[in-house]
């Protein structure tokens, strides 16, 4: 399985990591395609870069590590490519508050893997994860021991949650379904389950099954 990491900003490049790192196999894309080749000759072996279009045509599951608003012109353009793919969204809500900080940028009632879900082509088939922790813990966070933390994620697929939750694993997270899209908003800043809505606590499948019930696999 080939997994493409559309973006190499801060979180595609430490999602790309972890995964290279867990021994799965990414294609690179970015709109500077340099940066993309760049890290894919530093990843080694199992990392490569292509266009856009040609990364998300060889490979099964697409990792949208993009803004949100960016997203709102990138799906409309690239969306026939993804029918058939499994589509993975990291989004968060986010944006400068003005003070040095980030604030959420949607009612709360709204969530941005809604938004996304939305846009997709008919076919294409979502799972919002690897939004749940800030970027710094998703880095330091991975493979930790004795206990691995959680990372939630969320779908309405059952067959593309199950490959997402082999991802989380492979990236060094225990996978945690918190439940369909409809749950999104849960897991994105702003949410009780989110990093910022736990105070910071990365938790363990225990705590997470004792404060949602989780299907965990």
């Amino acid at each position: 399985m080939t997994t493409a990491i559309m973006g190499v900003g801060t979180i595609g490049t430490i999602v790309a990591r972890n995964l290279v790192r867990g021994g799965e196999r990414v294609v690179l894309a970015n709109r500077d395609k340099s940066k993309a080749d760049r890290l894919a000759a530093e990843l080694g072996h199992l990392a490569s870069s292509a266009e856009v279009g040609d990364a998300i045509g060889q490979s099964d599951v697409i990792v949208l590590a993009l803004w949100l608003d960016v997203m709102k012109f990138f799906i409309p353009e690239f969306g026939g490519k993804l029918v058939g793919k499994i589509v993975v969204d990291p989004s968060n809500p986010v944006g400068p508050d003005g003070k040095g900080g980030i604030k959420r940028t949607l009612p709360a009632d709204q969530s941005s893997g809604g938004i996304v879900a939305s846009l997709l082509p008919r076919g294409a088939r979502f799972v919002k994860a690897f939004g749940t922790l800030s970027a710094e813990s998703f880095a330091s966070a991975a493979r930790r021991t004795p206990e691995r933390a959680v990372l939630f994620y969320a779908t309405d697929d059952a067959g593309a949650g199950e490959t997402v939750a082999r991802l989380i694993t492979a990236a060094g997270f225990d996978p945690v379904k918190v439940g369909g899209v409809e749950q999104a908003i849960r897991i994105e800043f702003g949410g009780d389950l989110s990093e910022f809505g736990l105070n910071g606590k990365k938790l363990t499948i225990a705590e997470a099954e004792a404060l949602i019930g989780a299907e965990v696999h």
